[in-house]
């Protein structure tokens, strides 16, 4: 027993030896990370303490931690208000439809960047699908009324000159899901096509090469080399993603539906309600309620998605 207590505690001062051996030897290193770690300790994790404010009736006199508790109440009143389940779909649906339209389009476009042989052709194009990503949500809202609008929208002066009908789109919420899903892929495809951009030039060129010497064709290389390297990168990206399952891009819906009432039932999401009800509702422990039911889904989302890629293939796991 004294043998193995002796081994125990040498062993302890091995490992505090290199760990302090670690630490002066990344000294450089770790003084360059400490003000991102910082910054992120600031605005990422003392705000948590914020969130007992969805257990408490919130007083502004009392402050976060006098205001009494009130238990779940907050919470009943979310899935009591009718308003929970729709908003949680629409919310999940979207941006799985977000996910999958972005990854498609963006490793397409990447794969066909790279198989561009024309330099100055690649260059516009690439600046092309790159452009909208700089555009302000509240541009592109205003190019989205002016296509839609009844009156004077150009989609309606097109149909008018054929002889058609007007279409009320701001009035008919089915139209609408595929209007955000073709909003956001265009305005966000050309910043996550250059990831894969970047992932398909580090692909061993002798890979290619071989692959052309024994008579691939542009298709088979994409098949058999381009994609299967890919991999890696589509389920890290896709993992991230996932972890923002349950967050809408409030940008995205309010420029593009606003405060269009008739159009909540198809575009209504988590972010969106949060926001109405931050303006209206008296109690702030209601609003606080809502935004850790919303955190609480991504953060077990983020852990079954990443529990199911751990025992399919270990090494494209996060953690």
């Amino acid at each position: 027993m004294k043998e193995e207590s002796l081994r125990n505690s040498r062993g302890n001062v091995r490992g505090k030896k290199s760990f302090l051996q670690k630490l002066i030897r990344y000294r450089t290193l770790l003084l360059m990370l400490l003000p991102a770690v910082i910054l992120v300790f600031i605005f990422a994790y003392v705000p948590m303490a914020g969130a007992v404010i969805a257990f408490k009736k919130y007083n502004y006199r009392l402050g976060i931690f006098g205001s009494p508790w009130n238990g779940l109440d907050n919470f009943k009143f979310f899935f009591r208000s009718g308003k929970a389940l729709i908003i949680t779909r629409n919310t999940a649906l979207y941006n799985i439809a977000f996910i999958l339209t972005s990854t498609f389009l963006e490793v397409f476009f990447a794969i066909v960047l790279n198989e561009m042989t024309h330099r100055r052709l690649k260059k516009i194009t690439q600046s092309v699908i790159f452009l909208p990503y700089f555009i302000s949500w509240v541009i592109v809202g205003s190019i989205a009324y002016s296509l839609f609008n009844y009156e004077t929208g150009t989609l309606n002066a097109i149909r008018d000159a054929f002889g058609l009908s007007r279409v009320n789109f701001y009035g008919k919420g089915a139209y609408w899901p595929w209007i955000i899903i073709f909003f956001n892929a265009w305005k966000g495809v050309g910043y996550g096509m250059v990831v894969y951009l970047a992932a398909i030039v580090g692909i061993d060129e002798s890979l290619i090469e071989a692959a052309e010497i024994d008579g691939a064709n542009i298709f088979q290389r994409t098949r058999y080399i381009t994609l299967p390297e890919l991999r890696a990168t589509v389920v890290t990206l896709t993992l991230l993603a996932l972890g923002r399952i349950f967050r809408g891009n409030l940008d995205l819906f309010y420029q593009l539906v606003g405060q269009n009432g008739t159009l909540f039932n198809y575009t209504d999401v988590i972010d969106t309600y949060v926001f109405r009800l931050t303006l209206k509702a008296s109690d702030a422990g209601q609003t606080v309620a809502v935004g850790l039911y919303q955190s609480v889904l991504c953060f077990v989302t983020i852990l079954i998605a990443n529990g199911i890629v751990k025992k399919i293939e270990p090494d494209y796991s996060l953690f």
